[in-house]
């Protein structure tokens, strides 16, 4: 049992030693987060016995043992097999007291194997370090420290794991993009800071600030900003999206750098970082053998020990992004599993992801797409050219869940759009099934009363035919013409649940849906038809859970809970929009299964002109001057 977790603020970061000449610091092990959210679980694993957890010290009481077995506690050992020429690990510690320490190994099936041991009598501050062999992983498997007592109690603090170095450190240049999370922003560089030893080997830290309501302007900032020195560079622009945001650093950093090769580690503002992971990711890109993307995983914000995916693929035929590749767990509880088999990513979102600068030298600079896709079509850019993917266990940092996200946004806009562009740009382009999948989408959009959705699909397809041009301002114009054509349809606004315009407040059914047709196809011409012949009668409130089309489709009117449980949509059946929006969505589509391919080319035709350089000072030059004005 854990008897005591020292609080944040009283967790003394202890002065790590120095790395010894000619060895890279790979991670460190930590026991416990930096910031109470963060599950202690996710550090050490209990098995017996009475444990202290603090930030870079253990104690264990007498008889008891502790595992690092855990989500942060492990060295991806398959991974830096696969990916560097490295032949062994050392692990080092500093240890009072007395009892045992091993190194644990797993291979691909989770099977546990001890690999060195020592015995430590009495010791005061004494020097540990055991070598370990990076051998038989290849298929997967990962390391770990064990801890064990007898009579005594045993301390251990300033775990390091280092492997050997080849070559000298690279340049290191934090990115972070952010748009009117100025607290959140925040927050993510106090706890950079936090970190001195994290933070004394970056080359650079880049904010760039795209919002009104501004980093600079709260009371806490030059406090940071002190800390930080002359590393950080606060940029202001106006707003290019998360696209023009991190290209805007991208940009800066590889200008500024007087290094030939820089790390390009990107984070979102609203992330919740483990600093450790700055460590990780930079530690296996500057020993790889060949240059390779190094991403970090994504736990969830609101179940911190829950992992997103181990690593992400895509199917561009149906344009979908975030699948889980083979054998990669995926809403997983990672105090209950781990990542044994080692996996391979196509792509790694940018909520942390380290690009050396040779992929932006071969491949250019990400499409001004504003958001949405620009991290995923960048990716398989990268891949395509030779430079893979790795997205990396145990790297992690806790990002807003996307099931609490909703789905039904002016931003699907974006994600339909650019869907499509990715798509040209990096698939054989099949019109036939994208033209269906596209026209489900549309259909289950209009029966579902989601009038405002379908009118986005059908501009998002628009403006795909349109070419590239339809990316010369970088957004910037865009978004304001699609939020305005969004909240022309009444039930994309979200209403508190207490307070809805238009419904009683009492008195109205709340309705489950049985589950899933058995016969989908039949009930769908039956709900169309029902529909045309205004046959759905009544208003009922239906749980996001059940807001399938096949039941809301029953209502006139349908209060639907946001995913964001915030607040409730209020779809009214319109019979004439249905109609409209329809015959409009037939003949766009009729387009894109005709001129698809005419666009594609054109896309794929301008891509060198589309990410280089020269595109990106223009759209800079050109935002701040309309700005100015």
């Amino acid at each position: 049992m854990v008897l005591y977790t020292e609080a944040p603020a009283a967790r003394q970061q202890a002065v790590q030693p120095a790395v010894r000449a000619g060895r890279l610091l790979a991670q460190r092990t930590l026991f416990a987060g930096p910031s109470p959210d963060a599950p202690d679980e996710l550090y050490v694993a209990p098995v017996k016995g009475v444990l202290v957890q603090e930030r870079t010290r253990l104690t264990l009481d007498g008889h008891a043992v502790a595992s690092t077995n855990t989500y942060f506690g492990r060295f991806p050992a398959s991974y830096w097999q696969r990916w560097t020429s490295a032949r062994s690990v050392d692990v080092s510690a500093v240890v009072s007291g007395s009892g045992q320490v091993r190194v644990m190994a797993s291979d691909s099936a989770g099977e546990a194997r001890a690999v060195a041991t020592r015995r430590i009598d009495d010791g005061r501050s004494e020097a540990v370090e055991l070598t370990v062999a990076i051998d038989k992983f290849v298929d997967g498997g990962a390391l770990w420290l064990e801890f064990r007592t007898t009579a005594a109690e045993l301390t251990v603090e300033q775990v390091r794991w280092t492997v050997a170095a080849i070559r000298p450190r690279r340049s290191t240049a934090v990115v972070i993009c952010t748009y009117n999370r100025a607290d959140d922003c925040l927050a993510t560089l106090r706890t950079l800071v936090s970190d001195p030893e994290v933070t004394a080997e970056l080359g650079a830290v880049y904010v760039i600030d795209q919002g009104t309501d501004t980093v600079d302007s709260r009371d806490s900032f030059p406090a940071v900003a002190e800390l930080l020195g002359s590393t950080l560079h606060y940029i202001r622009q106006p707003n290019l999206g998360g696209a023009g945001g991190f290209t805007r650093g991208i940009y800066e950093a590889v200008r500024n750098e007087t290094s030939d090769r820089v790390n390009l580690l990107l984070m979102d503002d609203d992330i919740r970082l483990e600093p450790d992971t700055v460590f990780r990711l930079r530690a296996l890109a500057d020993r790889a053998d060949q240059p390779v993307i190094v991403g970090g995983q994504m736990l969830n914000l609101l179940h911190p020990d829950r992992l997103h995916v181990g690593a992400e693929t895509v199917d561009l035929g149906i344009l979908r992004a975030g699948l889980p590749v083979k054998d990669a767990l995926a809403n997983t509880d990672v105090t209950e599993e781990q990542q044994d088999i080692r996996v391979d990513a196509d792509y790694n979102a940018w909520w942390s992801c380290l690009i050396p600068s040779e992929v932006v030298q071969a491949i250019g600079y990400p499409l001004p797409m504003f958001f949405q896709w620009d991290d995923i079509e960048y990716g398989l850019r990268a891949r395509a050219a030779g430079f893979p993917t790795v997205t990396l266990p145990g790297a992690g940092v806790w990002h807003a869940e996307f099931s609490w996200k909703n789905w039904d946004d002016w931003s699907r806009y974006f994600s339909f759009r650019n869907s499509l562009i990715t798509s040209a740009l990096h698939s054989d382009f099949d019109r036939r099934r994208l033209v269906n999948h596209l026209a489900k989408q549309l259909v289950d959009s209009l029966v579902s009363m989601r009038y405002g959705l379908a009118a986005l699909t059908i501009r998002a397809v628009e403006d795909f035919l349109r070419g590239p041009s339809v990316l010369d301002d970088g957004g910037a114009d865009t978004v304001a013409e699609v939020r305005k054509l969004w909240a022309a349809y009444p039930e994309t606004a979200n209403h508190p649940v207490h307070a809805v315009p238009g419904v009683p407040s009492v008195g109205m059914p709340r309705t489950t849906s049985p589950g899933t047709p058995s016969m989908l196809r039949s009930v769908l011409a039956k709900r169309i038809i029902w529909q045309l012949l205004r046959k759905p009668s009544g208003t009922a409130a239906v749980p996001v859970s059940d807001a399938s089309w096949w039941h809301v489709a029953q209502f006139d009117t349908a209060v639907v809970t946001d995913d964001s449980q915030e607040g409730v949509r209020v779809r009214r059946f319109d019979r004439g929009v249905m109609l409209e929006l329809a015959r409009r969505g037939g003949e766009v589509l009729w387009r894109l299964a005709r001129d698809g391919e005419r666009a594609r080319e054109q896309y794929r035709s301008q891509l060198p002109e589309l990410t280089d350089r020269e595109t990106w000072t223009r759209l800079f030059e050109g935002r701040r001057q309309a700005a100015e004005r």
